[in-house]
């Protein structure tokens, strides 16, 4: 906006010429001031330059009551004082060489621009007129013809001077316009320049913060277009990288304490210890004063070409702010007797030096000021007297001064000043030596260097391609651009505090990928002298183990390390997500390795294995020595009653289920999986259905008995009311006889009970036992056990257990255990009355008891326990249970077969009834004596 400002000012202004007599009237509306050197006189090329000699213009009043004037500029900077210097040596060089241009002699015009784009306007509208003044789109005079112009110095003024000179496709090359907008062709057609465009910069920075590791940077821009565009595309790399930006200010062009601090407290205030800088050394300087005044360290700081180098940025005491610096300086070179030139200077030869002596030497060269100063320092007070200015004589030694201005060990902006003139000038020796004939123009014609137009030189500046002398570096234009190359440079202090620019590295941007930087880390020095790089992150790296958490509102940088969750892990630093982990694997205590699971099933070779064996055998062992017992005294009473058949069966059932409970035992496998449950529920089948064979045969003996016993009560009491009768003479003598004949004798003898005879007994537990052998069959062959990995009962465990396969028909087939139990249970229980030598009837009642009250108990034990322990509870309800029925049923029978072989006789094993009175009991034979004979006395 402030160019299309000047630009609509200047074409306001009115020009009048006429052509019918020599004289010719122009007026203006203003009249610019301008410093800068002349040589135009007999000369056949005037070539043009500009540089920021002073920082800034002056304040002027803004009363606009009177005429305006132009801005006069203040700041000597004595860094560009030498580009102007290179050039007037680059053009007397050239005129000295006999083969370059030999019949040509080129001058000059150079001006000020007070790195300010009002007076870089100003120069280049001046400078096209030809005239000391500025008339727009007229060339008034008859001089030489204008060649280019080279610079202005800094991003604002070249693309304010580009815009213009663009117009009239006038050439310009610029040694220190870097920002990448200024490629863009449409716009700026005749802009070149023998410095790296930005982008070359931009992405050497992204690929250094990238090569330290650095996540979390600080961005500090001039409000220029060399400091936006230049951040903009920095940030724009390193972004897409994952590197987050904590801050990103911006210099303000004036004078602005307010903002100044305001960057000082964000830098202070910021945990990042990287801070990249895209501005000038102008710009830079006053947030440089400032944070020197807050004693601000301890950060390492990224530099672009625009003051890496600069003398006004390294001063003594920005050692212990700046040391460490890493930047980019453009290629540099040593100028063989450009310092010659630098110190063979005359003071009165034109303003510009003159000011320059001045600044340099803190004196005048003006005689009477220095008296006035004299006088009024003699008079006035002590301050006056210390600020009265010094007559300098002109012949002093600019060798002895120590500043920038002489300084030629870094010539890296004087190189490229330097490269520009002689672009020129190479562009006007092809135009000169153009045959006719075989020239680029129409009609294959040259120009003429005598009269030539700007488009026609523009031609030549493009194709341009040569060496340049002393350095022997091969310049040419790609597009108007220059190679991308840089040297990497580190600021390191020494003991003294004097810094030292020592080159680390390079960085070439026309280089594969991956071949662009070359660094040398171990020669880096860093910030306090350290030799490690630091350290710039938002948040630690996460290690393995860990993932990332993103705070929310915060840059993705930021984050917290969140552990992985069981089972879940992370091997590498940073990971975004936790892997989860195969299914027969899990996470080991750190998160950074799946690890096979634990596998757990109760092994034959472990304790608790080797002692379920062992009291699995024991148990067969003593059933089977039962067995061996029974089959020995097999025509024993106690043997043969309730048939000795079902006492063997039951034995073998009991056997059955002491041997299958070591087959739940070890790794399960489709064979043991079906065995053990199949081999069980056929096992307690047989046994359930043997106890209630016998407990049926037992229930109805019971019964009998129970009403035989009604039956006796019955003529007990018949008999004693008339014997009462008789003694109280109330009736006839009686003679009572036996209540129980001799048919009854032979009832008890061969029961009714025994309706139920041994066949029936069997073919019971038979049926019953094919029953559960066919439930067995249709679950092996619907729904078979098998062996499966439990993973979810424990997480970290893999338990290796058998399946039910069906849990409806698991159900089916135990229930028929339950079942059967349950009836034999309620029989039993029926007959527990029953008196005999062996007490069987109460022995199956309280067996089945056992069985109830253990299995009972097993249920929630089982629902408890997990992995190998659930089947060390169910082997344990096992045997339990068969020992339970073992002691129950057979212990009191081997006692009597072993210990009281005189109990064991038919008789005995009768049933008999139990005492009213509690007296001896006796045989079941007295029950058919229980006969009375009552007589009475007759009176």
């Amino acid at each position: 906006m402030e160019i299309r400002l000047l630009w609509l000012g200047f074409c306001a202004f009115s020009c009048l010429c006429r052509c019918a007599s020599a004289a010719s009237t122009c007026k203006l509306k203003a009249r610019f001031t301008l410093n800068g050197y002349k040589d135009v006189e007999k000369k056949q090329v005037v070539i043009g330059g500009m540089f920021p000699v002073h920082k800034r213009i002056a304040s002027t009043n803004s009363n606009s009551s009177r005429a305006p004037v132009s801005s006069a500029c203040e700041g000597f900077n004595f860094r560009t004082f030498r580009w102007t210097q290179t050039m007037l040596f680059a053009i007397n060089e050239i005129n000295n060489n006999k083969e370059l241009l030999p019949d040509t002699d080129l001058g000059y015009v150079i001006y000020d621009s007070c790195f300010t784009i009002s007076k870089a306007v100003e120069g280049t509208l001046t400078y096209l007129t030809g005239q000391d003044e500025a008339v727009p789109n007229y060339r008034c005079g008859d001089g030489p013809p204008l060649a280019a112009l080279v610079g202005p110095g800094g991003t604002d003024l070249a693309i304010a001077t580009a815009r213009i000179l663009g117009l009239y496709h006038f050439p310009q090359v610029s040694y220190s316009s870097t920002c990448s907008f200024l490629s863009t062709k449409y716009q700026f057609p005749t802009f070149l320049r023998t410095i790296p465009n930005d982008v070359h910069q931009s992405a050497a920075m992204a690929q250094m913060v990238l090569h330290f590791g650095w996540t979390w940077v600080g961005t500090i821009a001039a409000d220029d277009d060399y400091g936006k565009y230049g951040i903009k595309d920095f940030k724009e790399q390193v972004e897409e990288a994952g590197v987050c930006i904590s801050f990103s200010e911006t210099l303000p062009k004036t004078e602005s304490p307010e903002d100044i601090q305001r960057i000082v407290d964000t830098v202070i205030e910021s945990t990042a210890k990287i801070i990249v800088v895209f501005s000038s050394d102008v710009d830079f300087s006053p947030l440089l004063l400032e944070l020197l005044r807050h004693n601000v360290t301890n950060r390492t700081w990224i530099a672009s070409e625009a003051w890496i180098t600069s003398a006004l940025i390294n001063q003594p005491e920005v050692g212990s702010l700046l040391g460490g610096t890493l930047g980019f300086g453009v290629k540099k070179a040593d100028i063989p007797d450009l310092q010659r030139h630098l110190l063979d200077l005359d003071p009165y030869d034109d303003d510009l030096t003159e000011e320059f002596w001045e600044t340099a030497f803190d004196c005048t060269l003006d005689p009477v000021r220095a008296m006035r100063s004299k006088q009024r320092g003699a008079n006035g007070t002590r301050t006056e007297r210390e600020a009265a200015v010094k007559f300098c004589s002109g012949t002093e030694s600019l060798s002895k001064l120590n500043n920038t201005y002489s300084d030629v060990s870094q010539l890296r902006i004087t190189y490229s000043v330097y490269k520009a003139v002689y672009a020129v000038a190479n562009a006007l020796h092809n135009l000169e030596h153009c045959v006719d004939g075989q020239g680029p123009f129409k009609g294959k014609s040259c120009a003429d260097i005598s009269r030539f137009e700007p488009w026609q030189l523009m031609y030549y500046m493009k194709h341009a391609r040569f060496t340049v002398p002393h350095t022997n570096e091969e310049i040419y234009f790609d597009d108007g651009e220059a190679q991308g190359y840089y040297d990497i440079i580190n600021w390191q202090v020494n003991s003294g505090g004097e810094v030292s620019f020592v080159t680390v590295g390079q960085y070439n941007g026309s280089a594969a990928p991956q071949d662009r930087m070359t660094i040398a880390n171990g020669s880096i020095i860093w910030n306090n002298e350290v030799l490690e790089p630091p350290r710039s992150v938002c948040s630690e790296n996460c290690q393995p183990g860990t993932r990332k958490g993103i705070r929310q509102g915060e840059p993705v940088c930021c984050f917290d390390c969140i552990p992985c969750a069981d089972g879940e892990i992370s091997n590498s630093t940073n990971a975004r997500e936790c892997v989860l982990c195969g299914e027969d694997d899990w996470s080991n205590e750190a998160h950074d390795t799946c690890i096979p699971k634990i596998i757990e099933f109760l092994s034959y070779a472990e304790a608790l294995g080797i002692t379920l064996i062992a009291l699995s055998a024991a148990g067969a062992l003593v059933t089977i020595t039962v067995g061996v017992v029974f089959f020995l005294h097999i025509n024993t009473p106690m043997v043969k009653a309730n048939d000795a058949l079902l006492s063997f069966s039951l034995i073998f059932s009991l056997v059955v289920t002491f041997l299958s409970s070591i087959v739940f035992l070890g790794e399960p496998q489709e064979w043991n999986c079906m065995t053990s449950q199949v081999g069980l529920a056929l096992g307690f089948a047989i046994a359930l259905s043997s106890i209630m064979a016998k407990a049926s045969v037992l229930m109805l003996r019971a019964r009998f008995q129970k009403r035989l016993r009604a039956r006796a009560k019955a003529a007990a009491k018949a008999a004693k009311e008339a014997a009462v009768a008789a003694a109280s003479g109330d009736g006839p003598d009686v003679i009572v006889t036996s209540t129980v004949t001799n048919n009854d004798t032979n009832v008890l003898e061969e029961p009714e009970v025994d309706v139920l005879t041994a066949v029936h007994q069997r073919v019971m537990v038979a049926g019953a036992t094919l029953i559960q052998a066919i439930l067995c069959t249709v679950w092996l062959i619907v729904f078979p056990p098998h062996p499966f990995k439990n993973t979810k009962t424990q997480v970290d465990y893999i338990y290796l257990q058998c399946a039910r396969g069906s849990d409806v028909l698991m159900c089916i087939v135990f229930g028929y255990d339950v079942l059967l139990a349950f009836v034999a249970f309620v029989l039993s229980f029926l007959a527990r009355k029953l008196e005999d030598n062996a007490r069987e009837g109460k022995s199956l009642t309280f067996s089945l008891l056992v069985f109830f009250i253990v299995w009972i108990a097993f249920v929630p034990a089982y629902l408890s326990t997990v992995g190998k322990f659930m089947v060390a509870v169910q082997i344990f309800a096992i045997l339990a249970s068969s020992l339970g029925m073992l002691i129950c049923i057979f212990l009191p029978k081997c006692y009597v077969i072993l210990v009281k072989a005189e109990r064991n006789t038919e008789e005995t094993m009768k049933p008999r009834p139990k005492p009213r009175d509690g007296s001896s009991t006796g045989t079941s034979a007295s029950l058919s004596t229980v006969a009375t004979t009552v007589t009475t006395a007759i009176d």
